[in-house]
């Protein structure tokens, strides 16, 4: 890869950032199509985060800022401009800058688990769908699909409080009846949408309890690991449909590109989404 003065440089940042998978996917895409810009990973830890945006954004070849863990609800803050699912979600996975010096921020995480659930033959109309933890990921999963007509929307969170807020949040206007559930009880759902934490680690317990999944149930977790995570296996030994987050970041691949202004690859790869999948794959 040439990296040069006119090098766009861009970070997607974390605290941890190992897991992340996108300048995995975005850097092969960029030389594949003639762009000159770079992806690359930096661990940033909460207390530094502000000071980090303020001044790589400062530089005039760094136009924006991928975002994760836990990254996605302070960069809303320090953004002058939010679009509609960020504002809705509290939380953006993408910076910007604009040419005035403010900061956009928008929110593309819900956006791919949504499209990656129509992509499965999963579509969640009328379906009754449990999304654990509610951290950025796992709110905006909650928020997109609060405007879609399911059955039912349950939320749950290690933290009640933090559920009932969200809960609450995304009642109002939602296109599906939201509420906040007290366990992770997977029981009566027809899609869980895991979120949480747990599968990072090969030794992490499970976030919920598999044998609870009706027989015909489908879980997506939206973790993406070089190995099924114990959650997966989990389902995979009941005979239960399981995803992993690939498609997720999948869907997500063009929206990212048009919203930093790549507008002729964005439309090229959302033609046939066959380069990214190539891409995740080799990284999977």
């Amino acid at each position: 890869m040439l990296i040069d003065g006119h090098t766009q440089v861009f970070f997607v940042l974390g605290h941890p950032v190992t897991q992340v998978r996108a300048p995995e996917v975005f850097n092969p895409l960029f030389q594949t199509h003639g762009v000159n810009a770079v992806l690359l990973p930096a661990e940033v830890a909460p207390e530094r985060f502000e000071g980090f945006v303020r001044g790589a954004l400062s530089a005039a070849n760094v136009p924006g800022l991928w975002l994760t863990i836990p990254h996605k609800t302070p960069a809303v803050a320090l953004s002058q401009h939010v679009d509609r699912l960020g504002r809705r979600a509290g939380a953006v996975n993408a910076l910007r800058r604009e040419p005035d010096g403010s900061l956009r921020g928008a929110l593309f995480d819900g956006l791919g688990l949504s499209k990656s659930l129509d992509h499965f033959g999963l579509a969640p109309e009328g379906r009754r769908v449990l999304v654990l933890g509610l951290g950025g990921a796992g709110t905006a999963v909650a928020t997109s699909l609060a405007e879609r007509r399911l059955g039912t929307l349950a939320l749950w969170d290690r933290d009640p409080a933090h559920t009932q807020r969200i809960a609450a949040r995304l009642a109002d206007g939602a296109a599906a009846p939201v509420h906040a559930v007290a366990t992770p009880d997977a029981s009566g759902f027809d899609l869980v949408v895991h979120c949480t934490s747990l599968g990072l680690n090969r030794d992490d317990p499970l976030p919920f309890d598999v044998e609870a999944l009706a027989p015909g149930a489908a879980v997506v977790d939206i973790l993406m690991k070089p190995y099924a995570t114990p959650l997966q296996q989990a389902c995979e030994k009941r005979g239960i449909t399981v995803h992993p987050g690939f498609e997720m970041l999948t869907q997500q691949v063009p929206e990212y590109l048009r919203f930093f202004g790549f507008e002729a690859m964005a439309d090229a790869l959302a033609a046939d989404l066959t380069p990214v999948r190539q891409a995740l794959q080799r990284v999977a």
